[in-house]
């Protein structure tokens, strides 16, 4: 059976380039049905754009309100404002104090905390050095001191200087009748020369100003002075100026 002529052509056709022409078409036609297809799976709803822009542009404004907020500085108090008004007078404020406190000594500050009253009443004969040597007419010798020599009449009341408690009554070989009396955070006092009668013992609680004794003459190494009262000073053991506490 014959063919006809366009089945013959057709045939012709599809053997020789007319196959490459249909694949590529087909290949064509699959690439665009999967561009539309994957264009609508991923498209965006209208406005999406611009609603995402909005809530971004809104958070970056309620940002930057709070910024504005952190910002602005408290009010400043009465205070603040005089001392902003007069700083001159605020630094004056200050340094005062500091100026007042660099013109006390260290003397004058221990004097100020731990005041003391006369012993006995009378004019200073000698005294207190550890440092330089001071002529004794009675040994006839250059010595030092540890006290101070307070001059008055025999039998002139001696008190004590500050409340305390009487740790010890003696007789000293070269200082005479003594007397000490212990007040607390390492002080003490000592008074020397006494009469031979005394107002306290060991034990016996003082005030400032409680008499324990009177001006005698029983220190031998101080016997050729006028009639006097030998007072110390210790603190922590160490002998000190009483004229640097006593008012």
């Amino acid at each position: 059976m014959k063919q006809k002529p366009t089945q013959h052509k057709l045939g012709g056709f599809m053997e020789g380039k007319g196959y490459y022409i249909v694949l590529f078409l087909c290949i064509a036609a699959i690439g665009i049905s999967g561009y539309f297809l994957f264009r609508g799976l991923f498209a965006q709803p209208e406005g999406f754009g611009s609603e995402q822009t909005a809530v971004v542009s809104g958070q970056a404004e309620m940002t930057q309100d709070q910024d504005n907020q952190q910002a602005v500085p408290p009010a400043a108090s009465e205070e603040d404002a005089a001392a902003a008004a007069d700083p001159q007078e605020d630094t004056a404020a200050q340094e005062a104090p500091a100026a007042q406190e660099d013109t006390a000594s260290p003397d004058e500050e221990a004097a100020a905390s731990s005041a003391y009253v006369w012993p006995v009443e009378g004019s200073v004969d000698r005294d207190f050095s550890l440092e330089v040597f001071a002529y004794d007419a009675t040994m006839g010798d250059w010595r030092t001191h540890d006290g101070i020599d307070i001059t008055a009449p025999l039998g002139t009341p001696v008190a004590a200087c500050a409340k305390g408690t009487v740790t010890d009554v003696s007789t000293d070989d070269m200082m005479g009748v003594t007397v000490t009396i212990d007040h607390g955070k390492g002080m003490e006092s000592v008074y020397s020369n006494l009469a031979e009668t005394v107002e306290v013992q060991a034990g016996s609680e003082v005030e400032a100003g409680t008499v324990i004794g009177a001006v005698g003459t029983t220190a031998i190494s101080e016997s050729a002075d006028a009639s006097h009262l030998h007072f110390s000073l210790r603190e922590y053991g160490v002998t000190i100026d009483p004229l640097n506490y006593l008012h």
